[in-house]
């Protein structure tokens, strides 16, 4: 597109804030008008780089590079008595460069300059001119080297750094394929990605909403990477481009947009959704310039160029796009989350022909720069304009907080590792408390522990047998009338397994066991002419007592049973009204022995449980609907007993 009067080329455009297009053209450089006019000049006493845009440097302020050195123009010192441009990095006139600048970015948000530096690194600077830091691409830790893993020889950065406002990490890929990040504070590196396997040249577009785009153009794929971890989101397939260098958009919604030669428009959302959009015919059409984001931040400007003729050929996994001279270029404007087109016009068309009559007549116009000035000129946008700080902030509301991470690597052999590392914690506390629990015993210290073991084997043998028999010997009372001597054994038998289960719970204990057992005994109470014995069943909850006269009396020995089994608190009140009227009932004796004296005595609910009176038989007291019973020559504890129990 040149309008045949041209004598100069201009560089890659920047639309600043203010509406502006700023380009350089040989030693100067411009700021236009939307409508092509030219607002003002400054003279840079060197050359631009027309392959490298001007960058935004905040209100007022932009960076750019000029003969291996990078400028800083600042707007509000524009007069005659100070100047409005400086030599930020380099040396100034007369003096050697500080070698072939590679690429600039700027964090507005961070206030960091950052400049890439062919075979000398990345240079951080704060944009009052001091020095952050360096980086090359790689560092050492203990004899082990990161990055440029094939060889360090001719090993360097070979791409523009890349700012993530959101993240505030800069960007960067090497002459191998590997792409880097580092924070904007540090010259560490946070996480290296190798892309070797696809291509050695990469470019890289930040969405600044959680996620890093990669594109590699040879084999038209684009990537999706987390911005925090480096690891690989997804991965997609696009039409061939047009250039090695082609940078795709980012929308606020978060879509990556990408023009392609087969004349569609790749958008994808950030979970890797397709859409694409073509507003002319594609057989004859393709799409040269990337894409770029309206005022809003929400819809893009895109232009597709109808050529005269167009040939598509694959060879293995390349596709080749031959063209023939372009007829007409289409411009629209489109919001890619919807797919909605705001806005298409022709070229040549009116627009056009108010461009060729501005200033712009005196340079050479392609079809990028007249993208930008429609862009700038907010052609057919109906869309709310918002500035460069709300677009960061719309973008990076979009980033899922995540949660710090320790390991990075494959999932797999990390779940499998904390597996394990669980499983040896638990084993070594199991450890430390068994140890902790033999050990803190006194009567351990000088025995083997495994006397101990086997000792404590025998005496649970030994009380599984005194269980066995005394079952057996309570079942057989309960059913029948049995002999004293009997009762005798019984009783011997209780006294010996509870101590048995003391030792178990003492000496001998590993810190699980409990004194006591499930059936409960009580010991038999003696006058040297009666005996009662006790015992609770383990089944029916029930207390049975036996009363036995002594062989000394005269009347003979009588022996009675009476026992009542306790129900739960369901069981109906009358049934309750009648164990309470059995148990106030006058306890009578029939002897006619001088000696056998029974007596019948009741205590007082306010005497205590431990006191005690001279009496043979027992007591039965009813407290809180409750009989206690006491059997006592000893002041032995009245316990409480849901079962009632009487004797004769």
């Amino acid at each position: 597109m040149s309008s045949g009067r041209s004598a100069f080329r201009l560089s890659k455009p920047l639309i600043g804030e203010d509406g502006k297009i700023y380009a350089c053209s040989e030693k100067t450089l411009f700021a236009f008008e939307s409508n092509g006019s030219i607002a003002w000049s400054l003279d840079l006493d060197f050359k631009c780089n027309i392959g490298m845009a001007p960058v935004h440097g905040g209100k007022g302020k932009i960076y750019l590079v000029a003969e291996d050195r990078v400028f800083k123009v600042d707007f509000m010192k524009m007069g005659p008595s100070e100047s409005a441009t400086q030599v930020f990095f380099g040396g100034g006139p007369g003096k050697e460069g500080a070698g072939e600048i590679i690429g600039l970015a700027v964090s507005t948000l961070s206030s960091a300059v950052f400049i890439n530096v062919k075979n000398r690194g990345l240079f951080a600077f704060m944009t009052h001119g001091e020095v952050l830091w360096s980086a090359g691409p790689v560092q050492y830790q203990s004899d082990y080297h990161q990055g440029c893993r094939k060889t360090v020889t001719d090993c360097y950065f070979t791409s523009y750094p890349v700012i993530d406002q959101c993240e505030a990490n800069v960007y960067i890929s090497n002459t191998q394929g590997e792409l880097y990040s580092f924070s904007v504070r540090s010259p560490r590196f946070n996480w290296i990605q190798d892309f070797s396997s696809f291509d050695k040249v990469l470019t890289i577009t930040s969405g600044n909403n959680g996620r890093l785009y990669v594109t590699v153009s040879v084999k038209a794929l684009v990537f999706a990477l987390d911005a925090s971890s480096g690891n690989v989101l997804w991965q997609r397939s696009i039409g061939p481009l047009s250039t090695v260098d082609y940078a795709p958009v980012v929308d606020s919604n978060g879509w990556i947009s990408v023009g392609s030669l087969d004349g569609f428009l790749y958008s994808f959302s950030p979970t890797g959704s397709l859409h694409k959009f073509s507003k002319s015919d594609t057989m004859d059409s393709v799409i040269q310039v990337s894409p770029l984001l309206d005022c809003s931040g929400y819809a893009v400007y895109i232009s597709q160029t109808k050529m005269s003729g167009k040939f598509i050929h694959t060879i293995d996994e390349y596709t080749y796009v031959s063209t023939m001279k372009p007829e007409s270029v289409v411009f629209s404007l489109m919001v890619p989350a919807t797919g909605s087109i705001h806005w298409s016009e022709t070229y040549p068309g009116e627009f056009s022909s108010l461009l060729s009559k501005s200033d712009l007549q005196h340079f050479d116009l392609d079809e990028s720069l007249v993208l930008a000035f429609v862009t700038a000129a907010k052609t057919g946008n109906t869309l709310q304009c918002r500035t460069t700080r709300q677009k960061i902030a719309a973008s990076c509301s979009q980033t899922k907080p995540k949660r710090p991470g320790i390991y990075t690597g494959n999932e797999r052999a990390i779940l499998l590792f904390l597996f394990f590392e669980s499983v040896v914690l638990l084993v070594l506390a199991v450890l430390v408390r068994f140890c902790c629990t033999f050990w803190r015993k006194k009567k351990l210290q000088g025995q083997n522990l495994g006397t101990f073991l086997e000792k404590r084997r025998s005496l649970q043998l030994k009380k599984k047998a005194f269980d066995r028999t005394i079952t057996e010997l309570e079942q057989k009372a309960a059913e029948e009338a049995v002999s004293g001597e009997v009762i005798e054994k019984l009783s011997s038998l209780v006294q010996e397994r509870k101590g048995v289960e003391r030792k178990l719970s003492t000496t001998y204990s590993l810190g699980r066991d409990t004194a006591g057992s499930g059936s409960k005994s009580l010991l038999p109470v003696y006058d040297a002419k009666t005996r009662s014995y006790s015992f609770q069943g383990p089944k029916k909850e029930s207390v049975t007592i036996f009363h036995t006269l002594s062989t000394d009396t005269s009347s003979g020995s009588t022996e009675t049973e009476n026992s009542w089994d306790s129900e739960e608190d369901k069981d109906g009140s009358a049934a309750n009204t009648k164990a309470k009227a059995k148990a106030k009932a006058p306890i009578e004796a029939d002897s006619s022995s001088d000696d056998g004296v029974m007596m019948h005595c009741r205590r007082s609910p306010s005497e205590p449980a431990s006191s005690s009176r001279g009496f043979i038989s027992p007591l039965f007291v009813e407290q809180e609907g409750e009989v206690v019973e006491s059997m006592s020559m000893s002041s032995s504890v009245l316990k409480r007993r849901r079962t009632l129990s009487s004797t004769k």
